[in-house]
């Protein structure tokens, strides 16, 4: 089981119109099984990789809202995090609410308007899979205020942040803890507000999650095939060979085969 340091991805969940159909494409795509929680949790429903937990769906509590992967990140005390998240000058959107003995949430906004989750565990730790097909393996934040995310950041979970390129041309940061000492947990693109149509300029301010497979080419044609869209076709990288994707509802999110890389990583 993977274990998990304040300020680590932890969770994530996707917010969809239809969960019925999320759960057809998921299953599919990335060989989910999935146990409904109930009524009495809104219908949020587990999404499992050979048992394990791989993410969730859930229906969105909001026609208006956007339909949207959501990334979670650990919290030992999920209130002392909201405060934190205030005191930084990001947005809390709702909690700390309990969630029975599964654990305590929160919801976020940062100061360059990416939401995102804070998941302190009950019962529930968080992913029971990942760096494996078919689990979460990287999430980054792509906004167009690379500085006062970084600090925001920085306050609210310690990260350090080690900047990639020369932060103009290619404007990425990596994020690490110092009780993870294994590598980075996290990414931050930054993005220009009057960038070109292409790539990731079509997508707002939040993070983007990436899920491992084990053929990044034939994962996006599943994608086509299941109704879905690509925004970015496969291409290959020093981490592997990767593809930007939305599900058949409008969800975005990436895929990587991590076994597939060419290149050597940009110096830091």
């Amino acid at each position: 089981m993977p274990e998990f340091s304040e300020g680590a991805p932890n969770w994530a969940d996707v917010s969809l119109p239809d969960l019925a159909a999320g759960q057809r494409f998921y299953g599919e795509l990335f060989g989910w099984t999935f146990q409904d929680q109930g009524e009495q949790y809104g219908h949020y429903t587990m999404a499992l990789r050979d048992g394990k937990h791989a993410a969730a769906l859930m229906a969105k509590p909001d026609p208006s809202t956007r339909t949207a992967w959501n990334q979670h990140l650990a919290s030992a005390d999920a209130a002392k995090t909201a405060e934190r998240v205030r005191e930084a000058g990001g947005q809390i959107v709702y909690g700390p609410h309990t969630v029975g003995d599964t654990g305590v949430m929160v919801g976020a906004i940062d100061p360059g308007g990416s939401f995102f989750g804070v998941w302190q565990p009950g019962t529930h730790p968080g992913f029971g899979i990942v760096n494996e097909p078919g689990g979460f393996c990287w999430t980054e934040n792509l906004t167009t205020d690379g500085a006062a995310v970084d600090t925001f950041y920085r306050s609210v979970f310690g990260y350090d942040t080690q900047q990639i390129g020369d932060g103009a041309q290619f404007d990425y940061a990596v994020y690490s803890l110092p009780t993870m000492p294994d590598g980075p947990v996290a990414g931050r693109a930054g993005r220009a507000a009057d960038e070109p149509a292409g790539d990731q300029a079509d997508a707002p301010a939040a993070y983007q999650i990436y899920f491992a497979v084990e053929d990044a080419d034939a994962a996006a044609a599943t994608v086509r095939r299941l109704g879905g869209q690509v925004h970015q076709e496969p291409k290959d990288s020093p981490f592997g060979r990767m593809t930007v994707v939305s599900d058949d509802q409008g969800a975005r999110f990436a895929m990587i085969d991590l076994s597939r890389t060419v290149g050597e990583p940009p110096a830091r």
